[in-house]
């Protein structure tokens, strides 16, 4: 009852990996960094998530300054500064900032500022 021949695999064969493309903006969120404060062809071309691990790994000039010197978007200056998104915007604190400018704001915070610390303080006890 065995078959002398092997029979032919007819399963279907794995097919090889698509490389996965993310939009410009959400490589900027996952960077960390203010898409418009990118060079243009970082902000008109979609990225594979293989050149995005290598960005993060190695970062290329442009990126290091981006990083260090800013502008920033919402979510990093206000992890800069201590409070919420939201809260961000309650403090009236504009979504954009250069470190410079938030290394200002740390210095001499405004009285919304401190009391949006205040709450985040409060929320996190």
């Amino acid at each position: 009852m065995t078959d002398p021949e092997p029979r032919e695999d007819r399963r279907q064969q794995p097919k090889p990996r698509k490389a996965q493309y993310l939009s410009p903006q959400t490589a900027a969120k996952k960077l960390g960094i203010y898409l418009p404060a990118a060079p243009e062809d970082f902000q008109t071309t979609p990225i594979t998530r293989e050149d995005l691990d290598a960005l993060q790994a190695s970062p290329p000039e442009w990126l290091q300054v981006l990083r260090k010197e800013g502008p920033h978007p919402r979510s990093e200056v206000a992890r800069r500064l201590g409070v919420t998104n939201s809260g961000l915007a309650r403090a009236g604190v504009p979504d954009v900032l250069t470190t410079e400018e938030i290394r200002r704001l740390n210095d001499e915070p405004t009285e919304a500022l401190l009391a949006e610390r205040r709450k985040v303080a409060a929320a996190g006890e």
